[in-house]
């Protein structure tokens, strides 16, 4: 779980490079508190990564199962997309996003106090459902943001969110080696708390719509949303691939790194997460070159660094140094990627925000189940090598997929905004 103090500073130092200065109820200290709060929202889903090995063994799973731990979590953040985010739209996201926090509390102590391996792939599959209030937070800072500076407001929102990603590795490893694996959930659950009183202070209300749809129909108009929206479809199955690329790299790492010659423990197995943060903020300006027109160009070139970052993470068995340079470049493709691809989305249906975050996350949850189960798979039987050519297949696919579909990608999604839309 990233601390207060560490997303501030990262997403503070974001605000200060050039972060918009929207009007109205959007201010400096509001992004600020969307982007924590997203941090560390979905840091809840992404701690188990580097403590597989001793949460299986402490309840009882094989090593060549205990992709399961995150299987569940992603299962239930996928039913979480489908179910939960929708509702931004018909009800006010305040209300919402404190609810679901609140909720959050009681699933992470439940994973701290799971006696059972059924106790903890359920815990973690419904405090995956609950976790998409990050995914609530992107919508509600889009819907405030200028048309001009959505792009940007979004990347500075994701950089939280893929700072507290990375970083849950790193506070994960520390606090497991300090006392076990279970104080993780505690802490993060007493962070979460301290998390709620700040929404409950500084978020603004919004209005509901006037025209209402009832929940049945809003649920089905996500599947509508992917049929009419062709932007949606091309960035929803690239999101699928990037996230089932950097999920088949983190879910086996802790794997090699703790066994020999390696043997690496877990807090400095989780200090890898570092160099992806570096990478994460050095791309937290892909939403302003998506805002003006530059956003396949960014595309094409991330998803490149992505594939080509397969190669010195191949050549762990040879140097730890490799493996640092390759998860650095990955997670900064990453972020570029999945940074613009919201910022395309969001140009369409105004009044479908959250929807259309829920459509485009739910192949993101899915990559993400699919990559972390497969990854875990085949380093039981391929190792490293198998693992490493798991991920250059999967960026090599997306990166010709997208060359695929430039032709088919809307004007509207890809072209500048003028500061005075």
């Amino acid at each position: 779980m990233p601390s207060d103090v560490e997303l501030g500073s990262s997403c503070t130092a974001a605000l200060k490079a050039g972060a918009p200065q929207p009007s109205g109820l959007l201010s400096r200290s509001l992004i600020l508190l969307f982007a924590v709060a997203s941090g560390l929202a979905v840091a809840n889903a992404y701690f188990a990564h580097p403590l597989l090995d001793v949460m299986a063994d402490d309840l009882g799973l094989s090593r060549a199962t205990a992709g399961l731990i995150v299987g569940a979590t992603q299962l239930g953040y996928g039913l979480g997309l489908i179910l939960l985010v929708p509702i931004g739209d018909l009800v006010d996201r305040r209300k919402l996003v404190i609810g679901q926090s609140l909720l959050s509390v009681l699933a992470l102590v439940s994973i701290a106090f799971a006696s059972s391996a059924a106790m903890l792939l359920a815990s973690m599959a419904v405090m995956g459902l609950l976790a998409v209030v990050t995914q609530a937070f992107v919508a509600y800072a889009a819907s405030l943001a200028q048309p001009s500076a959505r792009g940007e407001v979004v990347g500075i929102v994701t950089s939280g969110i893929v700072l507290g990603i990375l970083l849950a590795r790193t506070v994960a490893g520390a606090l497991t080696d300090l006392s076990g694996w279970r104080t993780v959930y505690v802490v993060s659950a007493a962070a979460t708390l301290a998390i709620v009183l700040a929404l409950w202070k500084m978020l603004p209300a919004q209005q509901r719509p006037a025209q209402r749809l009832a929940y049945p129909k809003l649920i089905a108009s996500l599947f509508s949303l992917f049929v009419q929206e062709p932007v949606l479809r091309i960035r929803a199955i690239i999101a699928m691939l990037i996230f089932a690329d950097i999920t088949t790299l983190l879910a086996p790492l802790v794997m090699p790194l703790s066994a020999p010659p390696f043997s690496f423990s877990h807090s400095v197995i989780g200090l890898f997460g570092l160099a992806g943060a570096a990478g994460a903020l050095g791309a937290s300006r892909a939403g302003r070159w998506t805002d003006r027109g530059h956003g396949q160009r960014v595309t094409g070139i991330a998803l490149g660094l992505m594939l080509l970052a397969w190669l010195p993470i191949g050549l762990l068995p040879y140097s730890i140094l490799w493996l640092v340079l390759g998860v650095l470049v990955i997670d900064f493709g990453l972020q570029a990627v999945h940074v613009t691809n919201q910022g395309m989305i969001y140009r369409v249906r105004p009044e479908a925000q959250s929807r259309l975050t829920a459509a485009y996350m739910v192949f993101y949850s899915i990559g993400s189940a699919v990559g972390s189960s497969s990854s875990t798979m085949v380093y039981a039987y391929a190792g490293w090598t198998g693992v490493s050519l798991l991920g250059a297949a999967i960026a090599a696919t997306t990166l010709v997929f997208w060359a695929a579909t430039l032709r088919a990608t809307p004007r509207e999604a890809t072209q500048a905004i003028n500061a005075a839309e």
